[in-house]
């Protein structure tokens, strides 16, 4: 694939190749961009507006098939008026030289999505929109070849993530125990797994005023827990944009969540880090490495007093214990995806205490750790070597027969090699000199969602 990125020039002139006759007059930086492609946006001589994407990786590539065959799915739920929103719907594709292929597609209307200027109303459609994406038959998904989760498979799997991170040596020990409990503690794991976008950053999501326009970048969908789309919006916005988001999406989808919901959501969130780590020692990257452990210090003391995640699923005015917002912006919400108060005639009383227990926070300001571990989705390649896919019997996959994962744990949380006497400490990794050149690790299967991690 291709080592450097590609001028605008270069991507028009693959537009011209995808779409016969297609007469490019101008080009311009588009409104989003996407991890591992070269995006541009175009204009044409009769003034349509299109944006193409190619892949700069084998790994980018594969990501591109996997959205396209669910693309078409989407759009017939889009037709069918399942969904109140659009996604890219492919017009032609052009070959790269290097292997793969580029994809454009007309230009979607709106604006990326900024969590700091969200309006009660934009609030209310962002949890009805997501509520709508989680309400999709399993078999969207499922027919489209991505990864299909139960509850326990998932667990399995953020378990395996876990293992691997401790045995770098940098996880601090109280926040191994804090995790291990949480997903251990089968209360929480009891969900019923849905279509998930996977991806849910700023960048992916397109209003305009107070609508949610378009979802773009659907590479990581998968069935799994809905709490990972929600870990973004709530963790990013602000206790009462947060509130309100968690109620319309509770009130839109009624006794399909679960009383753990929120709590995984904050767990969610603060996993980004671990993930952040790991993804600098498969990069060999020392200033990813050095970031994370310090993320990692800085949540370890910040939690330090704080209740087990999951202990009580009851309302919180303590910011530790509901989902972290990254910055106080935005208020609650009005109108629905209809034009109603509250989805179904009533009001939000009765969904407001899960709502606060998922948007409680505040007061720990921009210097939350938390806040800066959903910032670098664009850098980051969520390989995770030796953690396996879900087996597939008979197209279903399943969770395998060993558990999928290494549970190699001393007493007092640390971790220890799989190979190693049971008193053996895992020594922290050596520096590394990173290399610049290397070319994108491959992610060994890993599906693993990239979720948005704003700068500190």
């Amino acid at each position: 694939m291709s080592t450097s990125p590609r001028s605008p020039l270069a991507l028009a002139a693959l537009a011209t190749v995808a779409i016969p006759g297609l007469d490019v007059v101008a080009t311009r930086p588009p409104h989003h961009t996407g991890a591992g492609f070269d995006v541009a946006s175009l204009m044409d001589a009769q003034g349509r507006r299109w944006t193409v994407r190619a892949p700069r990786s084998t790994v980018a590539g594969a990501a591109l098939e996997a959205e396209v065959d669910l693309l078409a799915v989407l759009a017939q739920a889009v037709d069918n008026e399942l969904l109140p929103f659009e996604m890219p719907r492919p017009a032609g594709f052009a070959a790269l030289p290097e292997g793969g292929r580029a994809m454009v597609y007309r230009e979607l209307r709106g604006r990326p999505l900024q969590v700091q200027a969200v309006s009660a109303a934009l609030a209310r459609r962002l949890g009805q929109t997501l509520a709508r994406i989680h309400d999709l038959d399993t078999a969207v998904v499922a027919d489209a070849g991505l990864p299909v989760y139960d509850a326990e498979s998932y667990r399995t799997r953020r378990l395996a993530e876990l293992d691997e991170a401790a045995r770098t040596g940098h996880v601090p020990t109280d926040l191994l125990r804090r995790w291990e409990r949480a997903l251990e503690d089968v209360r929480l794991w009891k969900f019923i797994a849905t279509p998930v976008h996977g991806d849910l950053a700023g960048e992916h999501i397109l209003v305009d005023d107070d609508e949610v326009t378009a979802i773009l970048d659907w590479a990581d969908a998968r069935v799994a827990d809905p709490a990972d789309d929600l870990a973004w919006l709530i963790a990013a916005a602000a206790p009462e944009t947060g509130d309100a988001i968690l109620a319309a999406y509770t009130q839109a989808r009624g006794d399909r969540t679960d009383e753990f919901l929120a709590a995984r959501t904050l767990l969610a969130s603060e996993l980004a880090l671990p993930r952040w780590l790991m993804h600098g020692v498969r990069t060999r990257d020392n200033s990813v490495i050095d970031d994370a452990i310090d993320m990692l210090t800085d949540l370890d003391r910040a939690v330090a007093d704080a209740d087990p995640i999951g202990q009580v699923p009851v309302v919180s005015t303590d910011w530790v214990t509901g989902p972290v917002p990254l910055r106080t912006d935005g208020a609650g919400a009005e109108d629905d995806l209809d034009g109603g108060t509250d989805g179904t005639g009533g009001d939000l009383d009765d969904t407001r205490d899960t709502a606060e227990a998922a948007g409680a926070a505040a007061e720990a300001g921009a210097d939350d750790p938390r806040f800066a571990a959903y910032a670098h989705a664009e850098d980051m390649d969520y390989g995770t070597a030796g953690i396996d896919e879900p087996t597939v019997e008979g197209g279903i996959p399943v969770r395998n027969d060993d558990g999928g994962h290494d549970r190699s744990r001393r007493d007092d949380g640390t971790g220890v090699l799989a190979d190693a006497p049971e008193t053996a400490d895992v020594p922290a990794p050596d520096p590394i000199e990173p290399d610049y050149d290397r070319t994108d690790p491959d992610r060994g299967g890993d599906d693993a969602p990239t979720g948005q991690f704003p700068l500190r």
